[in-house]
């Protein structure tokens, strides 16, 4: 028996709106994971289970995973689910495992947190999200409950389930590779960052012979590939300019035609040019998007691309104009991966190199993509950049974090400015995901996102404008509105 709601243990700082993260071992250990692989179970895998259920579980290298993933599945046993480990992984090496079994996944990651962090990303069977709205408000609930009563129920003896090994490295590889052939292109240089995570395991399975495939024109030049939870080099989050330095330096001094860098779980790509220059996620979000559009239309289909209200207006002016059906939905990958499925998109995008593919269990990955931005440089003479310029028309601000004293008040200015005094103009105005004020319908064209943290006082701001200019006034304007100094 669980206890009553109200003595439940709160766990909400643990496990948030998408997945489970926090600091080993104050709020994630071993007795914590196993309540939350018992209330997976019982929320999850069994009600959505036809005959023995099953649970496939990864780790990425923080040397907190595999303590952390022996009680996750003790928790899973107890309560009669058979698991699945498949070891060091890829997230998105995970989500294969998940869409080629057909079983849940939990995939013990803290993306590109520091050091000191785990968590779990958890899935329904083919990869499909578990988010606040599919099932973890529950988990963090039933776990609440079970580390309140110290106590998980226990199957009888008989059905307590087992917990196997399998390496499936190999046949992700070999999925990845059937999915873009880059067998006819031009030999290329590639350096890769991986930042001391995943991309280091990933990356000479995927791009090399490491799992055993036939070589492919690829000069690949690996910088930190050794697997280092600690991250000795640079936290392993590319979004972040600073961890993009020693990338870009690379590229430059190997005379490269590109360069890759991978998050700590590998599951998002960025990417530099040839010269070392950032080429944004949203230019790579079209890139790939018209190559999976015109597939599409080859094939007499017409299709559909997901992009979050973030990215740049040239996804939607791009692949609608190549005649894709563009929906724009809210930040965060379980929205996405909702609205992929929903609508049978064949590909999706987001401002963070979160790239989602119908071909891949609607689910996202970074390695997929850098495979066709490979195949699209490769297939023709020009350099990156040459070919990126066509994808960034537009000025961009990148995301802006402001830590102010009170949201709701710094939010009320900017409205009051933009929408209510329409200062600048008449706009167009929506809440799908903070406050989104465009006025690209106008001249000069700009927009503007401001959006509320989940867990902090802090605005994020992300501004666009047709040009330099328009783009920085917008967005010192709004930032003095929101950084405003209370009486």
């Amino acid at each position: 028996m669980t206890s009553p709601a109200a003595d439940r243990v709160d766990l909400s700082a643990l496990i948030k709106a998408y997945d489970v993260r926090g600091v080993v071992p104050e709020e994630l250990n071993p007795t914590v994971a196993r309540a939350i692989g018992a209330a997976f179970a019982d929320v999850v895998v069994i009600p959505e289970s036809e005959g023995r259920a099953r649970v496939v579980i990864g780790n990425d290298m923080r040397p907190s995973g595999p303590e952390l993933v022996a009680a996750f599945a003790e928790g899973l046993a107890l309560r009669g689910v058979d698991v699945v480990r498949i070891g060091l992984a890829s997230t998105d090496g995970l989500y294969y495992a998940s869409g080629a079994l057909d079983i849940p996944g939990a995939m013990f990651t803290a993306s590109h947190n520091p050091a000191q962090y785990n968590g779990i990303k958890l899935c329904r069977k083919g990869a499909r999200p578990v988010g606040q709205d599919s099932g973890l408000t529950q988990v963090r609930e039933l776990a609440g409950d079970y580390l309140a009563t110290g106590e998980i129920p226990v199957v009888a003896p008989e059905e307590v389930g087992s917990v196997t090994d399998q390496d499936m490295l190999a046949d992700y590889s070999a999925f990845l590779r059937s999915l873009v052939d880059l067998s006819q292109i031009r030999p290329l240089k590639v350096v890769v960052d991986a930042g001391n995570g995943m991309g280091g395991f990933t990356a000479p399975a995927v791009l090399g012979t490491g799992a055993g495939l036939p070589g492919l024109p690829l000069d690949v030049v690996p910088l930190y590939f050794e697997l280092d939870g600690t991250f000795p080099n640079h936290e392993a989050n590319p979004l972040e300019p600073e961890n993009l330095r020693d990338l870009q330096a690379a590229v430059v001094e190997h005379d490269a035609d590109i360069g890759l860098a991978f998050d700590g779980d590998a599951d998002r790509c960025f990417v530099v040019d040839e010269h070392g220059d950032p080429v944004s996620p949203s230019a790579i979000t079209a890139l790939v998007g018209l190559r999976e559009v015109a597939r599409e239309r080859a094939a007499g289909r017409t299709p559909t691309v997901i992009h979050n209200l973030i990215t740049s207006q040239v996804v939607p002016d791009l692949l609608g104009a190549a005649g894709a059906k563009t929906v724009r939905t809210r930040v965060g990958h379980s929205f996405i991966k909702a609205e992929m499925a929903n609508n049978d998109a064949v590909f999706g995008g987001e401002h963070s190199a979160h790239y989602y593919f119908r071909d891949f269990f609607f689910a996202d990955t970074g390695m997929l993509a850098a495979l066709h931005v490979l195949a699209a440089l490769g297939g023709q003479p020009h350099p990156l950049s040459a070919l990126a310029e066509q994808f960034q028309p537009y000025s961009a601000s990148g995301e802006i974090n402001s830590r102010v004293t009170d949201v709701a008040a710094a939010r009320g200015r900017v409205v009051d400015a933009y929408v209510t005094q329409q200062g600048a103009g008449p706009v167009v105005v929506d809440e799908m995901d903070g406050l989104t004020v465009s006025h690209w319908d106008g001249h000069p064209q700009w927009w503007f996102n401001l959006r509320s943290s989940n867990t902090e006082p802090l605005l994020r701001l992300n501004v666009e404008a047709a040009d330099e200019d328009i783009m920085e006034k917008v967005r010192d304007d709004v930032l003095a509105l929101v950084r405003q100094v209370e009486p």
